[in-house]
């Protein structure tokens, strides 16, 4: 069963979740042949089961777990809030991403995407265009993330403190 994982991580972001749960999206899921959508809504809103008319989309929701690994893992696609702990470990888990920017919040989410995207790693887009980033999506064209070299880092470590 494809499915498609919506993640909010700790913060709140009640418009994401209602975009991600709207007639239009639970559409556009369906036409790409997607038929579960699970919705973690950290502090925000617990959605309320909704009568669907289309049961072709089973919709699970819950507000935390102790880890998300296996919610990651399942997915087929994963949407979720521009936060850097979100993306990296969705990408290192070579998922497709989606990231949705909060416009309410002046942060970094807006640069983290853009340069994401950038890359070829993730598509990216706020509330009120997500519906049509999924209809348009291609994942295909995504890059996989390219994995991290602590190795490097510890090196440089140990040239500063003398070490090496």
């Amino acid at each position: 069963m494809k499915s498609m994982f919506v993640t909010v991580s700790t913060t709140s972001f009640d418009e994401l979740i209602a975009a991600a749960r709207s007639p239009p999206a639970l559409q556009a899921l369906q036409s790409r042949g997607y038929q579960k959508l699970v919705l973690q809504a950290g502090w925000g809103s617990l959605p309320q089961p909704q009568p669907s008319s289309s049961p072709a989309a089973a919709v699970e929701a819950f507000r935390f777990k102790d880890s998300l690994a296996e919610e990651l893992q399942s997915a087929d696609l994963v949407i979720s809030h521009t936060g850097a702990g979100s993306c990296l470990e969705t990408l290192e888990n070579g998922k497709p991403l989606i990231v949705v920017i909060n416009d309410k919040l002046m942060n970094h989410q807006l640069e983290l995407a853009k340069q994401l995207h950038r890359d070829g790693c993730v598509l990216y887009c706020n509330c009120s265009t997500l519906v049509e980033t999924m209809q348009s999506m291609n994942l295909s064209a995504l890059k996989p993330f390219p994995p991290g070299q602590p190795e490097k880092f510890a090196s440089f470590l140990n040239k500063v403190l003398g070490l090496q």
